[in-house]
């Protein structure tokens, strides 16, 4: 079915709590593609170098919006990095708290500032495990309908006609004027066709919309 929802996370949220002496930051947020999962473990390891660690997992389609079957459910990607804690001890627990939740479309990274003690691997496991949840209900819990990205591109004659089909609509968007104007949407999937009809009946066909 084109309409099948999912959970993920309402939005991007951190929580913080000490385990004796290391003080741990599970960052997550919710994403539809592995570009944009890697973008925001850069991202947080920019931010957070000074860490002793920043332990990524994320759970989200596979292959580029563009490359998938309209309709289709398509297979997870799952990855998780220990980041040079011990084998299993943090990015294996860290993808387990998405897995068990069922949750997709979202990314974490837990930042680890070591406070001088070991924890051992069970206690490493139980803090990285922790920290996901704790950004997991931080965040919030949703359930969402699968999306789509779409370029629209116009020119600057048509704009005023396209950007009011896609308020009207209702999607997210960005918009960019130059020389010719450009919308990059968020399209919820069973609603793409009936958006792009729309769109070039308006224009009379003269507007390029990458799918």
């Amino acid at each position: 079915m084109t309409d099948t929802t999912y959970l993920t996370v309402a939005e991007p949220a951190t929580a913080t709590f000490e385990v004796r002496g290391s003080e741990f930051l599970g960052h997550v947020a919710p994403v539809d593609t592995v570009a944009e999962a890697e973008a925001f473990i850069e991202r947080v390891e920019e931010e957070y170098d000074d860490a002793s660690h920043n332990v990524p997992a994320y759970r989200v389609p596979a292959g580029a919006a563009s490359e998938r079957t309209p309709g289709s459910d398509p297979m997870l990607r799952e990855y998780s990095s220990d980041d040079g804690e011990p084998s299993g001890s943090a990015g294996k627990p860290a993808l387990n708290v998405l897995q068990q939740r069922e949750i997709r479309n979202v990314v974490a990274v837990v930042t680890r500032y070591y406070g001088g003690t070991n924890l051992g691997v069970g206690g490493l496991a139980r803090a990285y495990s922790r920290a996901v949840k704790d950004g997991v209900d931080e965040a919030g819990v949703v359930e969402e309908r699968p999306h789509r990205r779409l370029v629209v591109e116009t020119a600057y004659d048509d704009s005023g006609t396209v950007r009011g089909v896609i308020e009207s609509s209702g999607v997210d968007f960005d918009a960019d004027y130059d020389e010719r104007v450009r919308f990059e949407l968020r399209v919820p999937v069973a609603e793409v066709d009936e958006l792009v009809e729309r769109l070039n009946s308006a224009t009379s066909g003269r507007v390029e919309i990458d799918r």
